[in-house]
């Protein structure tokens, strides 16, 4: 079991790349060592969001599916098996696979795993949580989401870390409104993880999504990011993705190029939708 002696996640064994019917349209960054830059901006016609929105629910139904698969006794990999098989019957890419080199069809962080922990053959342990990130990719758009799950029982500060994530998710999804600028979306993510006292991840953010993956628009969830001043307005698309920690913010990366941890080891939570800004509000294109 790819675990050290204190317990603490090592790098498992990969398996080959799973395979994806040739009839199923590619994101054109597959097979290319990187996506063309992004210059087509994050506002989307009704129509583009709604194909957004298919995008979203098959994203949102493989987690769920996946989600009722996480248990003690599972495998990372088996995870991947199942979230890229139901892609695939929908007629779906797994965005992440072939992305800058990704192997996998999604992303399974475990415990102190922060974001893109890579599916192996890690086998989950009563207690442990795995945040499960899928994108689905289908005419031509991108849908992002993600969810922690708990394997087993988890000690009651882990199951109220993950439990407080996703709230922290939905308080910065209510702080989106037209005419405001995306860093209120991070004032509304710490002013509520501090009162647990929460680290509150900074490097890695929320994201424009639609047309590409990532666009190169920045949602912080952080305050004091007055720098990210993108004004919101309605028909404009990304996602929203807090990490929270109880313990520090300070991360190592892996000889792998994406696994990212905790560096002081602290368990970590991440929830995530895609959504589109309103007249009102937002609304969330990630709901099964």
């Amino acid at each position: 079991m790819p675990k050290d002696s204190a317990g603490h996640l090592i790098p498992g064994r990969i398996s080959s790349r799973r395979a994806v019917p040739s009839d199923i349209p590619r994101p054109a960054y597959v097979g290319k060592p990187a996506p063309r830059k992004h210059t087509e901006g994050d506002v989307y016609s009704p129509g583009d969001v709604e194909l957004i929105r298919e995008s979203g629910r098959i994203a949102a139904q493989a987690i769920e599916l996946v989600g009722q698969h996480v248990k003690p006794g599972v495998t990372t990999e088996e995870l991947d098996r199942i979230g890229h098989e139901f892609l695939i019957a929908q007629g779906a890419y797994p965005s992440t696979l072939g992305y800058r080199g990704y192997p996998k069809s999604l992303c399974s962080s475990v415990n102190e795993v922060i974001c893109h922990g890579i599916p192996d053959d890690t086998v989950l342990e009563d207690g442990d949580i795995v945040n499960i990130d899928i994108t689905a990719f289908k005419n031509g758009f991108h849908g992002d989401s993600n969810q922690t799950f708990i394997a087993g029982t988890a000690q009651p500060e882990v199951a109220q870390l993950v439990e407080r994530t996703r709230e922290a998710m939905n308080r910065g999804i209510k702080a989106v409104a037209p005419g405001r600028e995306v860093n209120v979306v991070g004032r509304a993510i710490e002013a509520y993880a501090k009162r647990f006292g929460y680290g509150v991840v900074r490097d890695f953010t929320g994201h424009g999504v639609g047309r590409p993956f990532h666009s190169g628009l920045i949602i912080p969830h952080y305050d004091s990011a007055p720098h990210y001043d993108d004004v919101m307005v309605p028909g404009m698309v990304f996602t929203i993705e807090p990490m929270l920690t109880l313990g520090g913010i300070e991360w190592d990366m892996w000889a792998d190029d994406w696994t990212v941890t905790t560096r002081d080891k602290s368990i970590t939570a991440q929830f995530e939708h895609t959504l589109v800004v309103t007249e009102r509000g937002a609304e969330v294109l990630t709901l099964p």
